[in-house]
């Protein structure tokens, strides 16, 4: 039976090559969106590496637009004037907070005094964050500790690294203790100190491919900077009534200061909103392709088995069933169907095995969009055989053998 497939195949290879190739162009386009749902939702269930439960943001807005540095009675009066009030259970500070759009990137080294390893460089995402920060986001440590009094006064400036930072600038050896600098500091004036490791952070949200990350410690006057977002780390249950309280309470601190305040489950909401849009979009395309390449099966399908009426009558007329010649049809479109299916994964395999698109397409995702754009394309294939094969098997053979 085979074998007779493969020669009704080969005969036809004209008419079955553009069959093929809308075959092919359905199972790339399936396969994309396939490999970018199964990465959303690999990352989605990866650690993000921090609690954004009853945790709020507040972003300062000094009256003098930031002309002026804040000084350490400043943050020590918000942080005191924030504690006292019943609903908060911890005030930390940082540059940035978790699911904003802001980012702050750049080159780290280990110094040419380190030993062999100096010079390797590694690109990390950063952000300033005081003494409470890793109390209030749940930040748990791998290894080290966090930022505390014991760093005051240290000559480099200490730093908490996640696991895949730690693993790209110091691998085989322990991170902590280690120190390195800015690679794009000429006179190489920062130095840095490892003091602790945290498993993961993924500052972006649930949906954002894991990167390199820093912390560094934040102290009020130092490194040209100031960190003006508060996060709140507030009792279960609390309502959206607390934000005029809170609102009221920061101005007490500093009435001439603007306050935008926003719970992180809200800003979580916004960015997997802005993160899925390209997946509904990319959705919609493929969708509205594959209904077309259908039709265009379709029809193929319905053209071919009109012009094999004869064919058709002369074998019912020799012996042949309804069910074989059903089978038959089925089968020639699944062996098509499956030559473009081995075309298109030979052509698609070199994607993960060059690295083109880095972890975005990795073997997991690669196997398991393979494997969903398989059985889409074998349905399709057999939702589109169904009625021209029973068509074809209904001929008579009188009928069938009288076809003009």
């Amino acid at each position: 039976m085979l074998r007779h497939l493969l020669k009704l195949t080969w005969k036809r290879k004209s008419r079955n090559l553009m069959l093929s190739l809308e075959i092919l162009i359905a199972f790339a386009i399936v396969f994309a969106l396939a490999a970018f749902g199964l990465r959303y939702l690999q990352l989605y269930r990866m650690p993000l590496g921090f609690d954004s439960a009853d945790v709020w943001s507040v972003t300062v807005v000094p009256g003098d637009n930031g002309d002026k540095r804040f000084d350490d009675a400043v943050y020590d009066g918000l942080r005191r004037g924030l504690a006292e009030l019943p609903e908060v259970k911890g005030v930390g500070f940082a540059s940035y907070e978790p699911y904003a759009m802001s980012t702050r990137t750049g080159d780290v080294r280990r110094s040419a005094a380190n030993d062999k390893a100096s010079g390797r460089q590694v690109r990390a995402e950063m952000i300033d964050g005081d003494d409470a920060l890793a109390g209030v986001l749940g930040l748990e440590l791998a290894d080290g500790r966090w930022f505390s009094v014991l760093d005051n006064g240290a000559a480099q400036r200490p730093v908490v690294l996640n696991r895949r930072m730690a693993e790209a600038m110091f691998a085989g050896e322990r991170a902590v203790g280690q120190q390195f600098i800015n690679a794009d500091d000429a006179r190489q004036t920062q130095a840095y100190r490892v003091v602790g490791v945290v498993g993961e952070y993924r500052g972006k949200g649930e949906l954002a491919a894991p990167r390199n990350f820093m912390f560094m410690r934040f102290e009020p006057g130092k490194y040209g900077r100031d960190a003006r977002i508060i996060l709140l780390k507030l009792r279960p249950g609390t309502t959206r009534d607390f934000e005029r309280r809170l609102n009221a309470r920061l101005k007490l601190v500093k009435n001439d200061w603007t306050y935008q305040i926003a719970p992180l489950s809200s800003m979580r909401a916004s960015m997997l909103k802005t993160q899925t849009a390209p997946l509904i979009i990319v959705g919609v395309i493929a969708a509205f392709m594959l209904l077309m390449v259908a039709f265009g099966l379709f029809g193929t399908l319905w053209q071919n088995t009109t012009q094999r009426i004869p064919e058709i009558g002369l074998r019912r007329a020799v012996g042949a069933s309804a069910g074989q010649i059903y089978r038959q049809i089925v089968a020639e479109q699944f062996m098509l169907s499956s030559v473009a299916i081995v075309l298109g994964l030979v052509l698609l395999v070199q994607l993960p095995l060059t690295g083109a698109f880095g972890e975005s397409l990795n073997w997991p995702v690669f196997a398991g969009a393979a494997l969903l754009s398989m059985a889409v394309i074998y349905l399709l294939s057999l939702l589109c055989a169904v009625y021209p094969g029973w068509r074809a098997s209904r001929l008579s053979p009188t009928e069938a053998l009288h076809y003009e």
